[in-house]
């Protein structure tokens, strides 16, 4: 019974697909033209040649106590600190800006 109700399932499926997939073909197909051929290239005599020069001077480097000194070469220099592992912070200079009070409140004698 069970094997009856399933090839009844089957035939209704593939009878209804059968017009369908008859719609679905595409239209008869012609081949493209041929592509033109790829532009020529002039040699270059009438432009004007540009030439991008390298910096000459670059940043200098230089490793001090907790960080690096950066001198670039139109500027002034300035400190990269490091926080952590890959996480540096820039400061124009090393000083930490805090101050202790010195003042003296009393003196014995």
């Amino acid at each position: 019974m069970r094997r009856a109700i399933l090839a009844l399932f089957l035939a209704a499926a593939f009878g209804a697909s059968a017009p369908a997939l008859a719609q679905d073909r595409p239209p008869k197909l012609e081949p493209l033209p041929e592509a033109p051929p790829p532009p020529t290239i002039k040699d270059g005599a009438d432009e004007p040649r540009v030439r991008i020069a390298p910096p000459d001077n670059d940043s200098k480097v230089e490793p001090v106590p907790g960080g690096m000194k950066v001198t670039p070469p139109n500027g002034p220099p300035y400190y990269l600190i490091e926080l952590g592992p890959n996480e540096w912070v820039r400061r124009d200079t090393l000083d930490p800006g805090v101050r202790v009070p010195m003042w003296t409140i009393t003196t014995f004698d």
